[in-house]
Parts: C-alpha cells; sequence; structure tokens
C-alpha cells in the first residue's frame, strides 16, 4: 500500500488488516500520520519509510497505489515534488508490477477532468484542464499518471486499474488540508467563521471513507475491469449547503465568511457512477448527514485528545 499512512490509505490498510491479510505501507509521511498505522484488527508486516518515486522493492499479490499529497493546500505546497510523485512515483510502482506480474489499482482524482464541462462527469469525458495553472501539478500529474498506466497496460500487459476518486471525507482527515469538509468541521468546532468562496453556489459530491474503501477493494477483487473507473457519490450538494449542515450537526454558532474562489476552482463537481455500479457492483451507502456526523465526533475527539 503506497500511501498507507494517509487518509484513504489508513482506512483501507484497517480494513485489509481485519479481513487478515498481511500489508507492507510505503510512505514518505510527507501528509501521512504515523499513530494512524495502529490497528486493534492487526499489525501492519513492513513499514518501507520512503518516497515512492524512488524504486518499490517487493513482491505482492497487489497493490494499491495511493501515495500523492491530494488536498490544494499540500500539493500546491511542493508542486514539482507534487508532479513527481503523481508521473514517476507511479511508474516505479509499475516497473515493480511488471517485473512481478503484480496487480495494482491505481487512485487517480476527478480532477483529471479539471473545471467540468459536461455534467455529471463520465470517464469517456476528456476533461477541462488548465495545464498552467496552480493546480496542474496534480491535475496533470494524475492524467500523465493515468497516461503511463494505460501505456503499461498496453505494452507490457501490466493488470492497472484505473479509479478516479471523487470528493471523500471521514475522521483521519487533516484539519489543515483546505478541503471543504474538514475546513467547515474544524473551524465549526474551534467557533471560528466558516469559510466560503465564491457564493457557495459551487456543488461537490461527498463520499464517506468507508464506503470508498469498499470501491477500491471491489477494483482490485473484480474479474474483469475496464478503463478507469469512477468512484464517488453522485448525490451532490451546494458547498453553502453543506455549511448549514455543517453548523446543524456540531451545534456551532458560527458566521460564514465569504472569500474570492481560487483559481481553477471546479464549479461543478458529480460523478457518473454507472460504471462502477454495472462492473463492481458498488456504490456507496452512508448518507452524507451520517458520515458528516461521525467526522464531526472524530474531529471533537482528536482535538481534545490530540490538539491537532
Amino acid at each position: 500500500m503506497t500511501g498507507g499512512a494517509g487518509f484513504i490509505g489508513s482506512h483501507l490498510v484497517e480494513k485489509l488488516l481485519s479481513e487478515g491479510h498481511t500489508v507492507d505501507v510505503l510512505d514518505n509521511f510527507y501528509t501521512g500520520t504515523r499513530r494512524y498505522l495502529t490497528f486493534s484488527s492487526g499489525k501492519v508486516s513492513r513499514l518501507l519509510e520512503q518516497d515512492v518515486a524512488d524504486p518499490v522493492v517487493g513482491k505482492y499479490d497487489g497493490i494499491f497505489h495511493l501515495a500523492c499529497p491530494a488536498s490544494p493546500v499540500h500539493y500546491q505546497a511542493n508542486p514539482l515534488d507534487t508532479f513527481r510523485t503523481a508521473v514517476w512515483g507511479t511508474w516505479q510502482v509499475l516497473e515493480n508490477c511488471r517485473t512481478n506480474h503484480t496487480r495494482v489499482v491505481i487512485a487517480s482524482t476527478s480532477e483529471v477532468y479539471g473545471n467540468p464541462l459536461e455534467h455529471p462527469q463520465r470517464e469517456s469525458y476528456f476533461g477541462n484542464v488548465n495545464p498552467v495553472g496552480i493546480r496542474s501539478c496534480y491535475d496533470e500529474g494524475k492524467r500523465g499518471g493515468e497516461t503511463i498506466a494505460m501505456d503499461f497496460r498496453r505494452v507490457y500487459g501490466v493488470d492497472a486499474r484505473i479509479v478516479r476518486i471523487f470528493n471523500t471525507y471521514g475522521p483521519r482527515m487533516l484539519f489543515d488540508d483546505g478541503r471543504v469538509v474538514s475546513n467547515f468541521c474544524h473551524q465549526a468546532l474551534l467557533g471560528e467563521p466558516l469559510t466560503v468562496y465564491g457564493d457557495g453556489s459551487q456543488t461537490r459530491s461527498f463520499c464517506f471513507v468507508s464506503d470508498m474503501v469498499e470501491g477500491l477493494v471491489c477494483a482490485m477483487n473484480a474479474k474483469d475491469f475496464d478503463g478507469p473507473v469512477n468512484l464517488g457519490n453522485p448525490l451532490e450538494y451546494r458547498v453553502i449547503e453543506l455549511a448549514q449542515m455543517v453548523l446543524k450537526l456540531s451545534g456551532g454558532r458560527s458566521s460564514i465568511e465569504y472569500k474570492p474562489l481560487p483559481p481553477d476552482d471546479p464549479y461543478r463537481r458529480k460523478p457518473d457512477i454507472s460504471k462502477a455500479r454495472r462492473i463492481l457492483g458498488w456504490e456507496p451507502r452512508i448518507p452524507v448527514e451520517e458520515g458528516i456526523s461521525k467526522t464531526i465526533e472524530e474531529f471533537r475527539e482528536r482535538m481534545e485528545c490530540h490538539g491537532d
């Protein structure tokens, strides 16, 4: 598991261990958290503390490749490292898979669609991405990673399975990652104004982390896997609706503070998951209000225990 100490990765490691699998984790801890690798369900077999852009050594039955900073705060802080991780890191993982005939699930992103002109977004849509903007290190990096994966598949026959992850949230998100759910939950619990960019009419579709983990496992286990597959929640919410939901569920009395939209911020984001339903038998099950409540509770506990 590359990126196994991260938000989604740690939840996926925990599930695999609970099912009796042996799991090695590769992580450089740029955004990963060490204490998230301590589980009641079992222990990680090996911790490979390294950059995924360095050679990936070891023979495995399957690799989940999740390593890459995924929030604007972190991927824009070191844009060249982000691009290197997304492209060269994926190359290194695929080289390992080519040598050892290993299946790999590659975590791509809805950001490959950019600020989409098609709604909802289907896997056949090529996207509307600014190749020279401040988000392009991540957007184009992930697009480049998909290109490499498909060419390893075509040239070498590597069983590379691309999933495009849409907005995912839940316990263990970093408070400072700049994403809307973590921002709102953290701000509400601190009693600070909730920051809404633009007028709040832009939309996102929010998938709880346990649902996303199930989708990733389905992608690894599927008998037949055809091309990139969207994983996300097709229910669409305006950002201002999410802010109001967080205030209601947290019991907070924060005000809402409006700021200008960041450059190239997508206005609408909603996955078409027809393909995931068809070939993976997967769709999200956790209602957003239930997931937000669980997230707020875990944030509250973490703030009281760790202060981070």
